[in-house]
């Protein structure tokens, strides 16, 4: 077994133009004084790196780790979140997700699709340049409209969608694939993958790349109702990347899954800080380091109530709390004889 490690943090719900939160130095330091050892790295915000710059410039990439290391961390991952929900967007969603892309490409669904396969792509190589194995995306969306089976969906669309997201996805799971990382997709509503059943059926269509793999997030299956323990059982060899966050739902006589059209706040279904919610952290602790899960264990702070910097103090002692140092011999050794072939012949009366 091995040691997850930890505690790191995703910058992305704390980058503002106020100090300390404006650059990646002053983050960087700011978070390693809260006690955290790793970041992880939205690359879409030019605050904290320009992306192309880092692919194309090793020299670039060797001073983003760093101004990083210089805080006394590590950079866990980089991710491509928002270009990933880019790869594949449904036409009704094409202004809504406008925010997603430079302003030169507002309203035009194929040049923000042409523009996040070349971000995913810089992504791939600027993994490499900075020596990092796992990369954070989304899968995006081509059928989320149709979640719901009313109207009905007419036979052979979902295969026909996924046939299409993996023609859109496999080219960039082969770039990854040249530079030696793997894709890690966060399985989250409002993306194709959202659950295992869809990772499986998109896994068949990428023939089993071995690039593909599972941001594992239990958040979003606390909000679905999904068995979020069991899911570490039939996926833990493709999870290669693990956000700590947090959930609750509390259905009632008047929502449920759907929330109704609320907000986040008056939700069935809400995202809390760590130690707030609903989720069994001791129980995925304990199963991902089960399985040897050797990656990182980053905060993904998101909370409908909670101020996100009391979240980010609270956030590294939690995790640190919950990481098992994994025991290197049986817990029953001091009982045990030794063994050698001969005697266990004669225990077995053979």
């Amino acid at each position: 077994m091995k040691t997850i490690k930890g505690p790191a943090i995703f910058l992305a719900q704390f980058i503002d133009d106020k100090e300390p939160f404006n650059n990646l130095k002053n983050i960087c330091n700011y978070m390693a004084d809260l006690g955290y050892a790793g970041v992880q790295i939205p690359s879409w915000d030019g605050r904290m790196m320009d992306l192309q710059k880092a692919a194309e410039s090793k020299t670039y990439a060797d001073e983003i780790k760093g101004t990083v290391e210089e805080a006394g961390l590590q950079i866990t991952e980089l991710s491509t979140h928002l270009q990933g929900q880019l790869v594949a967007v449904h036409p009704a969603y094409n202004e809504l997700f406008d925010g997603f892309a430079p302003d030169n490409l507002k309203g035009n669904l194929q040049g923000k699709t042409d523009w996040a396969v070349q971000q995913l792509k810089y992504a791939a190589k600027a993994s490499e340049n900075m020596g990092l194995t796992q990369h954070a995306t989304f899968s995006g969306a081509l059928m989320w409209q149709t979640v719901y089976p009313w109207p009905q969906r007419p036979a052979g669309l979902v295969d026909t969608g996924f046939t299409e997201l993996a023609k859109r996805w496999t080219p960039i799971l082969d770039e990854f694939d040249k530079h030696g990382v793997d894709v890690c997709y966060e399985l989250h509503p409002g993306e194709d993958l959202h659950d295992g059943v869809t990772f499986e059926m998109f896994l068949d269509k990428v023939n089993n790349h071995k690039r593909a793999n599972i941001l594992y997030d239990p958040s979003h299956f606390v909000l679905q109702c999904l068995d979020y323990l069991q899911f570490i059982d039939f996926y833990h060899e493709r999870i290669k990347m693990f956000h700590v966050k947090d959930a609750e739902f509390n259905p009632t006589g008047k929502q449920g899954v759907y929330g109704g059209y609320q907000g986040w706040v008056e939700r069935a279904g809400r995202f809390r800080s760590l130690g707030d919610g609903q989720v069994d952290f001791s129980g995925i602790f304990s199963k991902l380091s089960q399985y040897d899960y050797d990656g990182w264990a980053v905060l993904e702070w998101e909370c409908a109530i909670k101020h996100p910097e009391q979240g980010a103090a609270e956030g590294a002692p939690f995790i640190a709390s919950h990481i098992i140092n994994v025991t290197e011999k049986a817990f029953d050794d001091f009982a045990g004889r030794g063994a050698d072939e001969e005697f266990n012949k004669r225990i077995l009366g053979i």
